[in-house]
């Protein structure tokens, strides 16, 4: 260690709050890789994913709004992050297109860009034409003179840049996203609305949003009309940044000869979400809301949480048994069916060869975790993970939520086996963070370290290696309790592109996304 960092390097990482331990894990992993996952096969309908009937739907969001009550609830959005990839294509066009020599017919023909095509078709659907028509007019004080192509890039500059409205470099949640009653929606709105299903008489529901310092008082100025919530906020931790390397693995330095640290991806809000008190938390992306869906969108996160809390109450039962020592032979079979067939949990095969007292320790410690149901609609192409059956190191088999980035594609099988999902993960995440006794867990004490990836980046003109640690979803809760459970597609709307808030469930008036193709 004393090779690797001066004085003045630990001094640094002391500021800084950072672990000198998870820092040389780091630099471990930056030399030596990762193992990547083993996918056994995909999880689908009846097996690792629970497809219910209308009438168990009905019961289970009967049994959610009868239990809900009993505990203290929370939504837990991620929504830091800046929109600039909702705007790449614009970007991109902003860049490459010239305004003084080029049309836009010949752009969109030259790159195939459909993305441009369908937003200038679109554009007074979006709700923000009317503020970004003012405003280009505004800055392009000779717009009415501007032939079509000038107008087009005029339009898209104010839109993206700084002396506009910016939009490439603000969040999503502050986002004009809908038009409802003549009024702008932004995600931080639709997410306001959608604490519907879970409210209880005389409280204040609670969300809380992860958000970039920056742009707090953007947020509150929405937030602060929604006086029947509790709405709090929280920023990613700078002791959750991970060390940055050269091409040999060697500690990048800055100009200043400082060592450089990064944000360590969405896995490092395991961190902020390990500081919430609630019984049970609700995940789910900012971007992923609509106007059109909310009645479907309410059933289904009943059904997710009446799952959820149903488990928890079988799971709490049992440990208490344990606890107590009212487990048998006998009573513990109905245990382990439980176990194996309402939490797609299978036991190994040597379990039964184990005696009985070791028995119970296997069953407790497996039960003892914070669970998480989890919502997949079916694959329609969409990039991002999805769920699998997955085997350890010991030969265990489990379920994850995996991406590609953490299988190993030059295997042939691997690569086969994720291709042919049949489902996909919308983040729709209903999680019990607390034990039978009503104790926290320590959620970092059920992350998967080696299930973090490396990626590459530029800085000061030099190519460095990043450590992205585990996703929040994937190996961050590798070692939860998981139950997947088939929903409509309809309750996944997300907004990855501009050109998506034209899709049916983001416009008021229902358009159809083919009309303006």
């Amino acid at each position: 260690m004393e090779k690797i960092f001066s004085e003045i390097d630990l001094q640094q990482i002391v500021k800084r709050g950072n672990s000198l331990e998870k820092i040389m894990q780091q630099l471990h992993y930056f030399k030596n890789g990762f193992p990547t996952i083993n996918l056994l096969k995909i999880a689908s309908i009846n097996d690792g994913i629970f497809q219910f009937s209308e009438k168990e739907v009905a019961d289970y969001c009967s049994y959610f709004d009868a239990n809900k009550g009993n505990y203290s609830i929370e939504k837990f959005v991620p929504a830091s992050g800046a929109a600039t990839r909702m705007f790449k294509s614009l970007n991109e066009f902003l860049t490459k297109f010239n305004p003084e020599k080029d049309t836009i017919n010949s752009y969109i023909n030259l790159n195939k860009e459909r993305d441009l095509s369908l937003f200038i078709v679109g554009l007074r659907s979006f709700p923000f034409y009317n503020e970004l028509k003012e405003k280009t007019k505004a800055i392009f004080t000779d717009y009415s003179n501007f032939n079509a192509d000038k107008k087009v890039y005029a339009i898209v500059k104010t839109l993206l840049t700084e002396k506009g409205l910016n939009f490439a470099n603000k969040p999503k949640g502050i986002l004009p996203f809908h038009v409802k009653d003549n009024e702008i929606v932004t995600p931080i709105d639709e997410h306001a609305f959608e604490t519907d299903f879970y409210k209880k008489p005389n409280q204040k529901a609670k969300i809380h949003y992860t958000i970039s310092k920056e742009f707090k008082t953007d947020f509150l100025k929405i937030t602060n009309k929604y006086t029947d919530l509790e709405i709090t906020f929280s920023y990613q931790s700078e002791t959750s940044d991970t060390i940055a390397v050269n091409a040999d693995n060697t500690p990048f330095r800055t100009p200043e000869n400082e060592l450089l640290f990064r944000p360590g991806g969405h896995g490092s809000l395991i961190e902020n979400l390990n500081q919430l008190q609630s019984d049970i938390i609700f995940i789910k992306n900012i971007d992923n809301v609509s106007q059109n869906n909310r009645e479907v969108i309410f059933k289904y996160k009943k059904l997710l949480g009446g799952i959820l809390l149903y488990t928890k109450q079988e799971v709490d039962a049992a440990l208490k048994k344990f606890q107590k020592k009212e487990i048998n032979e006998n009573n513990m079979k109905e245990v382990i069916h439980f176990i194996e067939t309402k939490m797609s949990i299978p036991l190994p095969l040597e379990f039964k060869m184990f005696q009985f007292e070791y028995q119970k320790k296997y069953l407790i410690n497996i039960l003892n975790r914070p669970i998480r149901v989890c919502g997949m609609v079916k694959n329609e192409g969409e990039p991002g993970g999805g769920p699998f059956w997955v085997q350890d190191d010991k030969g265990r088999h489990n379920l994850q939520i995996v991406e590609l980035s953490q299988i190993n594609i030059t295997n042939e099988n691997q690569h086969a086996i994720f291709k042919s999902s049949t489902h996909f993960n919308p983040v729709d995440i209903v999680c019990s963070i607390k034990d039978f006794e009503g104790n926290k867990f320590d959620l970092n004490n059920f992350i998967d370290p080696k299930t973090a990836f490396i990626t590459e980046k530029t800085k000061e003109g030099k190519k460095i290696k990043a450590f992205e640690l585990p996703g929040l979803w994937n190996g961050a809760m590798a070692d939860w309790n998981t139950i997947f459970v088939e929903v409509p597609i309809e309750t996944f709307n997300p907004v990855k592109k501009v050109t998506d808030l034209l899709k049916p469930a983001h416009q008021q008036n229902n358009l159809d996304i083919n009309s303006v193709l």
